[in-house]
């Protein structure tokens, strides 16, 4: 079996068999029987001729098997994960973990660093002091049994290959492939070893997928990949038009998790987003449904809204920080122990109307020119940095009102406040037409193995 063959045959349109997809993976992941080069001509092949939905299941497979795996059944029960394919204010990780585990369900997670405007989990949970994220295989699993949840880092033994293909995806112009993409996601998720995994496919301005059609897309082909591999795997699709969280920075979106799994009204930073809880509580909902502690999505809303309410969830997160080394207080007192930044400055309103438009992107921008994210891998991120928002799409606002509040430690608060007021459009209107306006919907679909159905309420 030769490269050359396998690239020739994927260039001319053919179709991979899963033998010719696992030497052609696992010999690039060694280093040996495939070079760089041809690597990248056969992902340019992929991008130009897709996969079929056997072919991506195999590259999966393959990704998967290219190094080590992690064994979750000695953990009781269904083990379950979640999967954001990313967006502005995403917080939902630091809310669910928790609430899914108070509900009795196991969550074991391996996350990631950010790469972009924001931090990922790892770094916004790093922003608790004391807190570590680095954990031995023994401990993770221990952590899981005792307390529902643990949150770790990725090790390098873990899925090797999808490292090295996506280093040179990310130079060849071969990223928005959705068989490349879906395989990438899938892999890490199948490798981490839940049996089932819920993904929240982001929608809008500050996703990487745009529209609901290219949403659905690479929503259908990880399902697919799941249902071929054995996992329960389903999809939501949410918007994120505007950022989902009102916090947009890593202690920043700590505090607002916090507040939210404590029933508060405020983070002490400013207000919390109902759409942040909303959108966490509907995957929640459909965690308990795939786990089997519910019999129906509906039923997993009402047990998930009662566990929140109940204070559950805020036990586990209290219990989740300081078995992982983190300051506990931090749960009930997140403006007081969380980094502080040295410069707050307020956005307001130049006129009154109505908030039309909150441009995702923008804001993470603005917080990415503040420190909040990283543009390479080795940047570091400062934790106490980033946005709060006061104002989202739909809200009527006054002239002078308080839009949003830039939380900064040097002069590049200058930059973000620009970035952060071409975020925000706001459209003149009457009285009528701003109580009038209709907040746009958060949940765009769903996708399941065997179809597709609208949300049942």
């Amino acid at each position: 079996m030769r490269a050359y063959d396998i690239i020739a045959k994927k260039r001319d349109g053919g179709e991979l068999t899963a033998e010719e997809i696992r030497f052609f993976i696992h010999s690039f992941a060694k280093g040996d029987a495939v070079t760089e080069d041809q690597a990248a001509a056969w992902a340019m092949a992929v991008f130009l001729q897709g996969m079929t939905a056997a072919e991506t299941a195999a590259l999966t497979e393959a990704m998967v098997t290219s190094g080590e795996t992690i064994d979750l059944s000695p953990i009781p029960g269904v083990k379950v994960d979640k999967h954001s394919t990313g967006g502005v204010g995403d917080t939902t990780t630091l809310i669910l973990a928790p609430l899914v585990a108070a509900m009795g369900i196991p969550m074991a997670k391996m996350s990631g660093r950010g790469l972009g405007h924001t931090g990922g989990t790892l770094d916004k949970l790093e922003s608790i002091p004391g807190l570590s994220i680095d954990m031995s295989r023994e401990d993770f699993l221990a952590q899981v049994r005792s307390i529902g949840v643990a949150v770790a880092g990725q090790t390098a033994d873990l899925v090797p290959a999808d490292k090295k293909l996506y280093a040179l995806r990310d130079v060849t112009a071969t990223v928005e492939s959705i068989p490349l993409i879906a395989s990438s996601v899938m892999s890490k998720k199948l490798a981490a070893g839940a049996d089932a995994i819920l993904l929240d496919v982001k929608v809008g301005c500050g996703a990487f997928m745009k529209n609901i059609d290219d949403a659905r897309e690479l929503a259908r082909a990880m399902v697919a990949i799941g249902q071929r591999l054995g996992r329960r795997t389903a999809a939501l699709l949410t918007a994120m038009e505007q950022p989902l969280g009102n916090a947009v920075g890593n202690a920043l979106e700590v505090a607002e998790a916090a507040a939210i799994l404590a029933n508060r009204d405020d983070c002490g930073f400013g207000p919390l987003s109902t759409d942040l809880r909303e959108v966490t509580v509907e995957l929640a909902a459909r965690l308990a449904w795939m786990a089997g502690k519910a019999d129906t999505v509906e039923a997993g809303l009402d047990l998930a809204e009662q566990t929140l309410l109940s204070g559950a969830a805020l036990d586990r997160f209290r219990r989740f920080v300081e078995a992982q080394g983190g300051d506990s207080r931090v749960v009930d007192e997140p403006e007081r122990l969380l980094p502080q930044a040295a410069i707050r400055r307020p956005l307001f309103a130049a006129q009154a109307g109505i908030v039309t438009a909150l441009d995702a992107m923008a804001v993470g921008r603005a917080a990415a020119l503040l420190g909040a994210g990283r543009t390479r891998k080795a940047d570091p991120v400062d934790p106490a940095v980033g946005v709060v928002l006061h104002r989202r799409i739909g809200d009527a606002v006054e002239a002078g009102d308080k839009l949003a509040e830039i939380f900064a430690n040097d002069d590049r608060w200058q930059g973000a406040a620009q970035a952060l007021g071409d975020a925000y459009t706001i459209g003149r209107g009457d009285r009528h037409e701003r109580e009038g306006w209709a907040k746009p919907p958060l949940i765009l679909g769903e996708v399941y193995p065997d179809g597709e159905w609208p949300v049942q309420k």
